[in-house]
């Protein structure tokens, strides 16, 4: 069975690069019938908060992307720390304890050398007494003994791949107050829930070369990985704060609408065009790990307005039934107002606009040259309620009275009725207005 996951650390809200992260193995695990999970990394108690974890699964429910079951890392040191004791029988585990500032010395040192700044495995010259020394005065930390040869896997999007464990250092499992770093516990995880394919972000392309040694010390089976390229603006300039929020709370909350969030992240940086889709699994079906390539990903967070809107439009009543009665349109007039709203609104929220336009009238918009115009014809307008012929039996006696005809007879009547100089056709929407202050 093919097992896939999300690992969000529980120490901020998610984004749309999590996001991108996120829908890759979630799409995967649907389309192979497989298994989705949710694992929180939250081995760092100082940062991780339920918050930012009820936020987490808020997100991915207001997306659709349900999981199949959750863990959590803090539930599981028990697990890590047998992980760990199983390195150390194997002769993979060792105890270091140089200090940053000492580790940061050697790397000085080696790159004013010309060398890499690779860690010198200076701690496994150390005898017994000596570490009985150095624990009196400090906390030591441990380091994977890294088999120094060449690693190689086949990456779902970056093709065959390959890094010399020579060049990397040995890395830290366990720091010095004794937290388990990521590694140690997302590999065990991995291991532990069977986990078959790994979709991350190109930065972890080195991570993934140590995690294969750790994962076959642990005896475990090797994953298949894929590193998806990172997302950056519209200009290929890194996300930043200064692009606006790109928080998905907040991009709820600004009224984008979860399909066209999906369907733009589903294929952006692939090699077939954006298309907005209506479902889930138009999604699934059309899912394809090899289209995508390595080269950084442009992100415009604007995409999404034009995506949001043609997505709203394409809701059917029944889905907008609810969210009308909750503004206030009545029932009768329901689904004829939201045939005149559906092609004139950016979000869902807009429709409260249109039905105040309706419910109260607006205040006339009259240009200076047009105001005998405007005078003339609100003493030709029909009486209310309006029917489908009112607007054409209106503007056919001002045209009669005045002479105006085309823009010049149109655009100034529909800015005195609605206050705009845009919207629906006037003819639906002026059995609508249950007011109107002209």
């Amino acid at each position: 069975m093919t097992i896939t996951r999300f690992a969000p650390s529980p120490t901020g809200f998610l984004h749309v690069g999590n996001l991108r992260t996120a829908l890759f193995n979630y799409l995967i695990a649907r389309k192979a019938g497989g298994q989705f999970v949710l694992r929180l990394d939250d081995t760092d108690p100082e940062r991780s908060t339920q918050e930012y974890a009820d936020g987490i699964k808020q997100d991915l429910e207001w997306l659709g992307l349900t999981w199949d079951r959750v863990e959590r890392q803090s539930d599981r040191l028990d697990r890590y720390n047998e992980a760990a004791d199983e390195l150390r029988a194997a002769g993979r585990f060792y105890e270091c304890f140089e200090t940053p500032v000492e580790l940061d010395l050697k790397r000085k040192k080696q790159l004013n050398m010309g060398k890499p700044p690779v860690y010198d495995r200076a701690a496994l010259a150390l005898t017994d007494g000596e570490k009985d020394a150095l624990r009196a005065e400090r906390s030591g930390h441990w380091r994977f003994k890294l088999d120094q040869q060449r690693i190689e896997w086949g990456d779902g999007i970056l093709g065959d791949l390959s890094i010399d464990a020579a060049s990397v250092s040995d890395p830290v499992l366990i720091r010095g107050d004794g937290q388990f770093l990521y590694t140690l516990a997302s590999v065990c995880d991995d291991v532990d829930f069977g986990i078959t394919h790994v979709v991350r972000g190109s930065d972890h392309v080195t991570n993934t070369a140590t995690q294969i040694q750790i994962i076959q010390a642990l005896g475990g089976t090797v994953p298949d990985f894929a590193h998806h390229s990172l997302l950056t603006g519209p200009q290929g300039e890194a996300l930043s704060k200064r692009l606006g929020t790109l928080a998905l709370r907040d991009l709820r909350a600004q009224g984008i609408e979860p399909m066209a969030l999906l369907s733009l992240m589903a294929r952006l940086g692939a090699n077939e065009p954006v298309e907005l889709r209506s479902s889930m699994q138009e999604l699934i079906d059309g899912f394809d790990l090899s289209q995508f390539g390595s080269a950084p990903t442009k992100f415009d967070v604007a995409d999404l307005g034009p995506m949001t809107a043609k997505t709203v439009a394409a809701l059917p009543f029944g889905q907008m039934e609810a969210a009308l009665t909750d503004v206030g349109v009545p029932a009768d007039i329901a689904p004829a107002f939201w045939e005149v709203a559906r092609e004139n609104i950016a979000t869902r929220g807009d429709v409260a606009d249109w039905w105040a336009l309706c419910r109260d009238g607006a205040v006339p918009l009259i240009d200076a040259e047009d105001a005998d115009f405007i005078a003339t014809a609100k003493n030709l307008l029909p009486a209310q309620p309006w029917d489908g012929d009112s607007w054409k039996s209106w503007t056919s006696a001002v045209k009669e009275a005045t002479g105006r005809k085309g823009r010049g007879l149109f655009m100034p009547l529909r800015k005195a009725l609605t206050g705009m100089e845009h919207g629906p056709d006037m003819s639906k929407l002026m059995p609508l207005l249950q007011k109107h202050q002209l």
